[in-house]
């Protein structure tokens, strides 16, 4: 059975924000036992689908399966998610590498009770049904979310956006960088607004819009 580790109270049975703490929880995956706080000190990409044995999810799993090697070099842990139980989660990871040859390399955490839905907002505390919506929580190291991505059921999301925007997370993580639209690694970025009029000043050009001076690599 999977646990939420620190469930919240009814008054806060709400989607955590941005910047509040991911819910915990422990569960059985595909690949044994996860407690999603032991990945503390990793970014962690925990996207939920609607269901197993679906054309969007399957085909969102295939494309994730052949870019966990470049979330692997951002230091970026997935972790998929669903209602379905976890002999569903076998048979269909079974099925993607017979009929596609693609091997599922992430775990994938069943929640046939919809708690861990529930404490992610993905399922209305209400519903009577287990029809959940398409979600990604990117979650810092310190357990932190840092951005979110809802999509409907019928709408597959884009792989590439998603290794972009850990990147970009990752860039602006320490404050010091804004990234602009579209931004892709190794572009220029931004620098926060000036926050005195010494700093206003030495300004040049649009004040709003300054570049971030790049850290020295080696």
């Amino acid at each position: 059975m999977n646990d939420i580790v620190e469930p919240p109270s009814p008054a806060m049975q709400t989607a955590p924000k941005i910047g509040e703490p991911a819910p915990d929880f422990s569960a059985r995956t595909t690949q044994g036992p996860l407690t999603l706080s032991a990945l503390r000190g990793h970014w962690v990409m925990l996207f939920a689908h609607p269901a197993d044995f679906t054309p969007v999810c399957t085909s969102e799993f295939i494309a994730l399966s052949r870019a966990a090697e470049d979330f692997e070099k951002l230091d970026c842990a997935l972790v998929g998610i669903s209602v379905d139980s976890l002999p569903s989660h076998l048979a269909w990871v079974e099925t993607i590498r017979t009929q596609f040859g693609v091997t599922v390399p992430f775990p994938i955490v069943e929640d046939p009770t919809m708690a861990i839905a529930r404490a992610y907002g993905t399922l209305d505390a209400a519903s009577e049904n287990s029809a959940t919506v398409r979600t990604v929580h990117v979650i810092d190291p310190g357990g932190v979310i840092r951005a979110m991505t809802w999509y409907p059921m019928s709408v597959g999301r884009s792989v590439a956006e998603l290794l972009r925007l850990v990147a970009a997370l990752q860039a602006a993580a320490d404050g010091e960088a804004l990234t602009p639209e579209g931004w892709m690694p190794g572009e220029p970025t931004f620098a926060p607004p000036p926050q005195t009029q010494d700093a206003l000043a030495r300004t040049e050009g649009a004040w709003f819009m300054q570049l971030a001076h790049p850290k020295a690599t080696d």
